[in-house]
């Protein structure tokens, strides 16, 4: 009876990990929404619209946190790399910082090598850690 229980206990967290595994996190929205936020300014620089380079570069600098659960499995996964993926986020942050700021004047020089900077940031950490971070998220090669 005893091992009949820890089968059943063990088989729903079983479960529960894989129902875990196969829904989407709050932080694939975040990049979702920074990847949308990036194509704007792409199309603003375009545009020269610098209106929009400013308002939108904040949203970029200040994106959403996941969830303090979700965050805690990230930092956990990330383990002795988290340093590095802090790192990325930290460029990307004080580039869009940079971008709005350079919008505000007007300089579409500065503003293109702000952006430059905020994607090879988000290129540097997706490189690093997209692939084994879908891997052990969503368990897809």
């Amino acid at each position: 009876m005893k091992k009949l229980i820890m089968a059943a206990a063990l088989s729903t967290s079983l479960l529960a990990l894989a129902a875990q595994a196969a829904e989407p996190l709050a932080f694939q929205g975040v990049m979702k929404d920074l990847g949308r936020h990036m194509q704007a300014v792409a199309g603003a620089i375009a545009l020269e619209d610098w209106a929009v380079v400013a308002k939108t570069a904040p949203l970029i600098a200040a994106h959403p946190q996941p969830p303090a659960e979700e965050k805690a499995r990230i930092i956990q996964f990330m383990g002795a790399n988290m340093g590095k993926f802090k790192s990325f986020d930290m460029q990307a942050h004080e580039a869009a910082h940079k971008m709005e700021h350079a919008a505000h004047e007007q300089n579409g020089l500065q503003v293109i090598d702000a952006y430059r900077e905020v994607q090879s940031a988000c290129l540097g950490c997706h490189q690093s850690f997209r692939k084994p971070f879908v891997e052990h998220f969503y368990g897809k090669q």
